[in-house]
């Protein structure tokens, strides 16, 4: 069998192209689903990064939190952000722990859950709070921008955090 590289270097080009164009069909059809539909499912926290106006940067749940935040496909969201360093009852009973382990837990943990909206146009997702470990946000509505949103990586910014600090960009990853 004589071979023909010319014929096969054309071949080969086919085939590229034709992969490529089944690649980037796929990518089109993720890229077809609204935001809404994006984010739905379960996401690990990764990180929260507050941004003060100075430029400083903090971390309120430490550089290695636990966490997660649910997407419902019905409209509702829980979401948990803990510090990985929250110290345990020296007691053993959550209900007679001591005035400062209280207050280091207040302060490096929050959870909320409630309904939630999307704004395809604003690229935003909006909570409405039904109830959270701050009580004061009950039944507010609170905008977030998304500012990245991939199959597995969500980044969210809330625009202003505790009493103007700064702004709170909150990382995820998909949970598989």
């Amino acid at each position: 069998m004589k071979l023909n590289i010319h014929r096969d270097m054309k071949l080969m080009r086919i085939i590229a192209a034709v992969l490529a164009l089944g690649f980037a069909g796929g990518s089109a059809m993720a890229q077809g689903k609204s935001l809404r539909e994006q984010i739905v499912g379960t996401w690990q926290f990764i990180v929260a990064e507050v941004s003060a106006p100075d430029g400083k940067k903090s971390f309120p749940f430490g550089e290695t939190p636990k966490g997660l935040l649910v997407f419902t496909s019905d409209g509702h969201f829980s979401q948990i952000h803990v510090a990985s360093d929250v110290p345990k009852f020296a007691s053993g009973n959550r209900l007679t722990g001591t005035p400062e382990e209280y207050a280091t837990i207040m302060r490096r943990s929050l959870s909320l859950f409630g309904t939630y909206t999307v704004d395809e146009a604003k690229k935003t997702v909006t909570f409405k709070i039904v109830s959270s470990t701050f009580p004061n946000w009950e039944g507010e509505a609170q905008e977030r921008k998304i500012d990245k949103l991939t199959t597995d990586e969500f980044v969210n910014t809330n625009p202003t955090v505790a009493g103007g600090r700064g702004s709170a960009s909150n990382f995820y990853k998909r949970v598989k």
